[in-house]
């Protein structure tokens, strides 16, 4: 089987998966600061937590390449 090509879209799939990677490392900290009680509630902080991690595995789906470990386990 032959190894995958690169496609048209797959600098832009990185682009987008170091914004949602920048995204998630913001929301870790304001989790683990304890911040994150100005800006939302706690189920709205996990359920956007739980979003990050999918939108960053089918990011990096996209562009090729792998998934980092979830890092935020909430």
């Amino acid at each position: 089987m032959s190894a995958r090509q690169h496609g048209p879209y797959d600098t832009i799939a990185r682009k987008w998966l170091a914004l949602a990677e920048r995204r998630r490392a913001h929301l870790i900290e304001l989790r683990d600061s304890g911040r994150w009680k100005r800006y939302y509630r706690k189920g709205d902080l996990t359920d956007e937590l739980f979003g990050l991690e999918l939108a960053c595995r089918r990011f990096a789906e996209v562009a090729g390449l792998e998934p980092e470990p979830e890092a935020a386990a909430a």
